[in-house]
């Protein structure tokens, strides 16, 4: 019976250490899951991967170009003009607002690379102040941590190359990532703004932003001048 329980009291030491190693594993791996999943909204998964227009293995051969955007234009302009279609990973817009102090470069283009300088711009959607939905995008947490106080009736200015584009805010909109509706090709003017809904435990599926409706268009050449 005492050799018994000698058995039994020596497996119990050294098994203990070997159960309490596994459960300080276990803490350890369900501790990181979270900041894991968060760190990987940072990096890329914030906007629907529909709208992403280039594999991330793309990323590292992805030529990103800055350009200098016109500021203070004083000659003519024109309500109907030609456009100058960037390239994918150019910055040509810059978007300002009436409802707070702030400069956004806009790229053409979606990728990891592009949302750490910027907003971007869906590539399917339609160029600043061309017929159709232009959808524009940047992460939450930088370039768009402020767009939740966007209000209806509020301006957005696009500043390109080409001219210079001013929207109303019309709608505030709250939709599921694997809702399209708000962000498809559409046949009506307009410009849809969206980011992820801040969510402190990790990844959300929600996105938040505003649609916009067109008021000034003023192109810097008319259509014509081009093909002279």
């Amino acid at each position: 019976m005492n050799n018994k329980q000698a058995k039994d009291g020596a497996l119990i030491h050294v098994v203990t250490p070997f159960i309490l190693l596994f459960i300080c594993v276990g803490v350890l791996i369900a501790a990181m899951i979270k900041p894991a999943d968060k760190l990987k909204v940072y990096l890329n998964i914030a906007f629907m991967d529909n709208l992403k227009n280039t594999p991330e293995s793309a990323g590292s051969g992805l030529v990103i170009r800055d350009n200098d955007i016109i500021d203070g234009y004083s000659g003519e302009t024109f309500e109907e003009g030609e456009f100058i279609r960037p390239k994918f990973g150019e910055m040509y817009a810059v978007l300002t607002t009436s409802a707070f102090d702030i400069s956004i470069p806009v790229y053409w283009g979606s990728s990891s690379e592009l949302y750490e300088r910027g907003a971007c711009q869906s590539s399917s959607s339609a160029i600043i102040g061309d017929k159709g939905n232009s959808v524009i995008s940047a992460h939450q947490d930088t370039y768009f941590a402020d767009l939740n106080k966007l209000k209806k009736d509020d301006t957005i200015a696009l500043k390109t190359n080409y001219g210079e584009f001013e929207y109303k805010v019309t709608d505030i909109i709250i939709f599921n990532k694997k809702e399209n509706k708000y962000v498809s090709p559409s046949e009506t003017s307009k410009l849809t703004l969206y980011t992820c809904k801040k969510d402190v435990l990790g990844n959300s599926d929600e996105r938040l932003g505003v649609i916009c409706e067109p008021t000034v268009k003023k192109f810097y050449k008319k259509a014509e001048e081009s093909k002279k």
